[in-house]
């Protein structure tokens, strides 16, 4: 979608909107924690957010795949920035058609500044000399399929003294075909203002989002201001000197800055929109949105109980497997070429597979000391249960199988995760039931407003074949339960011979079909079972093969079941509990006192 639309809406709806700025990490690591941080700051509610394009080019490839990784996974709205620098016209074609490949529809437009190790900015052979170039071209090329945006420099341009000429090249860029205007950052709020003010008298009329940096350090500060000769005013420095030594009250005053020009801004310009410069950090923007009281309205944030894609190929994509639930990533790189659902009710039964099982999708977010200092050496599988244990309470920060926290939903069943995974059933999926709860609720809503919404309990875990054949007596007495087990090696056994899709959630919506978004299904557990039990294989790879450790979770891999258990009965909040209840015993008792100091 063009975010020209979304602002547009914004503004005729009277609501103030937002968005963030990420720059391309120069590691690997860098790389998956920034699609972490994404991920989370896409639930503060953000228009859209942008990708900055390297000095001279340097990050051009790196920059298309966050820009696609954003649309496609994590269903943010993305801008990609675009430069003239060291940029001749095949290469901006390439970057275009990428990002036309991904579902972007959004550019940045930009002059840039000078190739590393250059002072003086110049065009390459066969390139753009101006930013309005640029914009002119893409016009020209695609007519109206991208929204552009411009840089504006309240300041004035630091190549041109003559701000009243900076404000007409402004103009000249919109009239050329620009929709939007997003400026530089600044310091001084009424320069904005001023800036604003002048813009609309020479004619220019499309919205303009100020560009704000929360200060995060003093050295900092002093850092950015001398990349454009900054003003800061010296009521900001005089604050500042008593402070500077102290990067958390610094970080604090940063926060109070911005939000008070975020007030002054609506106040003297109407401007209810504004553009974070986060230099991919997260808790200054969550701050300022929040003593803003600016909490996103549901409908804005939460279609469905999972973020859609806006890759071209998956905008409609209103179904997914529940197996997914916590490596998002892993399950859009799989299903990227594979267009459809694997059934005639979804999708086109001639798709009946996933794609390829790659490394990415299987790998562990955290380097090797990080996975040691969560993990340890575990001697037994009592311990790995504790861990997994620990992990349900809020204790542990990470499971191979999960990168994030439990979602608030689980706080209901998470006393009797944590018991279960210490009887030898080590959980990584769950949802509790849910009868008729409204869409507008804040912890199991989603969908439209006035709708109300359900889940049938659904758990997922590795256990022990002898664990699993007492399990499965107990599954076989309650007609109510469906299930699939299965080892590494594929051996399946189930109840539900047919391979008809369980929609595990759903939603009843006025004027709507009844909408089924998380399903349970055959066809999709076998493909995810090998990424499940993958992930054993990456945990054991940080200890030595002849310990102990290693050893133990080789021998979980190569011999326990990976199963998956719906109770149908949405209406019973402890039908699918009753089968671990029967367990409870003395041991699991003792179990649980030796377990407590550690819990």
């Amino acid at each position: 979608m063009k975010i020209i639309n979304k602002i547009q809406k914004a503004e005729q709806d009277g609501r103030f909107f937002w968005s963030f700025e990420y720059f391309p990490p120069k590691t690997d690591m860098g790389v998956r924690n920034l699609y972490d941080r994404m991920e989370r700051m896409q639930r503060y509610g953000p228009e859209f957010i942008d990708i900055t394009w390297g000095a001279g080019g340097s990050s051009a490839e790196l920059t298309t795949e966050i820009v696609a990784t954003a649309q496609s996974v994590y269903g943010l709205e993305t801008m990609m920035h675009l430069t003239c620098t060291n940029m001749p016209v095949e290469k901006i074609d390439k970057a275009l058609e990428a990002a036309k490949k991904c579902g972007c529809q959004n550019i940045l437009a930009l002059r840039g500044d000078p190739p590393k190790g250059q002072l003086n900015w110049e065009s390459c052979e066969n390139g753009f000399q101006y930013a309005i170039d640029l914009v002119r071209y893409i016009r020209e090329k695609y007519g109206d399929y991208f929204c552009i945006a411009v840089a504006g420099h309240p300041e004035g341009h630091i190549d041109n003294p003559d701000k009243q000429d900076d404000l007409q090249r402004l103009k000249e860029k919109v009239d050329a075909g620009a929709d939007l205007i997003i400026t530089q950052l600044f310091f001084d709020v009424d320069v904005f203002v001023q800036f604003a003010r002048k813009c609309r008298e020479i004619g220019i009329q499309c919205p303009i989002l100020p560009g704000l940096f929360p200060i995060q350090s003093y050295s900092g500060l002093s850092r950015v201001i001398s990349f454009n000769n900054n003003h800061v005013p010296q009521k900001i420095w005089d604050d500042l000197e008593t402070i500077k030594e102290d990067d958390q009250a610094v970080k604090d005053y940063g926060i109070h800055l911005a939000i008070q020009f975020v007030k002054q801004i609506k106040k003297e310009t109407g401007i209810s929109g504004f553009h974070i410069y986060t230099f991919n950090l997260e808790r200054s923007s969550r701050l300022i949105l929040e003593r803003l009281g600016l909490v996103p309205q549901l409908e804005y944030v939460k279609p469905l109980p999972w973020n859609p894609s806006l890759g071209p190929k998956r905008t409609k994509e209103t179904v997914r497997p529940i197996f997914w639930k916590n490596r998002t990533h892993s399950y859009i790189q799989r299903t990227e070429s594979w267009d459809e659902f694997p059934n005639g009710r979804w999708g086109d039964a001639r798709s009946p597979a996933f794609g390829e099982f790659d490394r990415w999708g299987v790998s562990i977010k955290y380097p090797v000391d990080k996975q040691l200092a969560m993990w340890g050496t575990p001697q037994s599988v009592d311990d790995i249960a504790l861990l997994f244990a620990r992990y349900c309470k809020g204790r542990l920060e990470a499971l191979p199988w999960s990168a994030q926290r439990l979602d608030p939903e689980t706080e209901t069943i998470r006393q009797r995760l944590a018991a279960i995974n210490l009887m030898g059933y080590l959980t990584i999926n769950s949802q509790p039931a849910v009868n008729g709860v409204k869409s507008s609720d804040p912890v199991y809503g989603w969908g439209p407003k006035n709708g109300y919404v359900y889940q049938k309990a659904y758990i997922e875990f590795f256990v022990s074949p002898e664990q699993l054949n007492e399990l499965i007596v107990s599954m076989d007495q309650d007609p109510e339960i469906t299930y699939f087990a299965v080892n590494h090696k594929g051996d399946l056994k189930t109840n539900t011979p047919d391979s008809d899709p369980n929609a595990v959630t759903w939603g009843v919506f006025p004027a709507k079909e009844i909408i089924q978004p998380t399903i349970v299904e055959s066809t999709a557990f076998m493909a995810w079972k090998d990424e499940a039990f993958e992930l054993w294989n990456e945990w054991a790879r940080i200890y030595d093969r002849q310990s102990t450790p290693a050893k133990l979770i080789l021998d979980i891999h190569q011999h326990w079941y990976l199963v998956n258990i719906v109770h149908n009965d949405f209406q019973n909040e402890n039908g699918i509990w009753h089968l671990f209840d029967l367990e409870i015993d003395g041991d699991l008792s003792r179990k649980l006192r030796r377990a407590s100091g550690s819990l």
